[in-house]
């Protein structure tokens, strides 16, 4: 466990979205975004000479239209795509996903109420945490789609929630891809974040010379301790 430290100037901070800077909701359309977000994140970004990075398991057009007016650098759909720091996108080179897996996925959701169907371009995710009885049936019902492994994909648990996603898509890979790159290089990369979708960006971070911390442990499990803390960060 580490604590949360306070954000130091020579860092690239790397920033999940749901659970870590905003509170989970039963439905991903139900999400709340504070106010004072998208200024605070503007705040620390100019603080830390433009390294700062959301990384998100969202697409990218909703991350950013979720956060406006702020946008930056950063990730959508667990790395697949990455924004650099000029506006540029670096997309994974991964397939499509097979229509008929949508379809499968919600007819089943038809049957099973609270069972929810966040489809995005590159990947699917299944939340029951309105049904959280149904867990076991989600999993099997995703781990049955035809031909995931030849498809490229693969399923990841997430909080409540199962991902079906490129395999070669994974946080740490959007890290790595923005360390690369000015105004990230260089410095320290710290990860924050809640999930173990989560994991594979905090484990890019030690790689590189950095660390994570998770919200559960760092800051009590409290996206609103995580805004907190960015709110008193370096500035002065």
């Amino acid at each position: 466990m580490r604590d949360a430290t306070e954000i130091q100037r020579d860092w690239a901070l790397f920033l999940d979205l749901d659970g870590t800077l905003l509170d989970i909701a039963d439905r991903p359309d139900d999400v709340a975004v504070p106010e004072r977000l998208a200024l605070e994140l503007s705040r620390i970004r100019h603080d830390l000479d433009g390294a700062v990075a959301v990384v998100s398991g969202r697409e990218l057009a909703v991350l950013d239209d979720l956060l406006s007016p702020y946008q930056g650098a950063g990730a959508g759909e667990h790395g697949a795509v990455v924004r650099m720091p000029d506006g540029s996108l670096d997309k994974t080179r991964s397939p499509l996903m097979p229509r008929i897996w949508l379809q499968i996925l919600r007819t089943a959701a038809e049957t099973w109420p609270g069972i929810v169907v966040e489809r995005k371009p590159r990947s699917v995710c299944v939340h029951y945490r309105l049904a959280p009885d149904r867990e076991a049936e989600v999993k099997a019902l995703v781990e049955s789609l035809p031909d995931l492994e030849r498809e490229g994909f693969i399923v990841m648990p997430a909080k409540m929630a199962y991902e079906v996603k490129p395999r070669a898509s994974s946080k740490g890979r959007a890290v790595a891809i923005l360390m690369e790159a000015a105004p990230f290089a260089g410095r320290t990369p710290v990860y924050v974040g809640d999930d173990l979708t989560d994991e594979d960006g905090i484990a890019m971070a030690y790689k590189l010379g950095g660390f994570g911390l998770r919200v559960g442990d760092a800051f009590g499990g409290e996206p609103q301790n995580v805004r907190d803390w960015l709110a008193r960060g370096v500035a002065a």
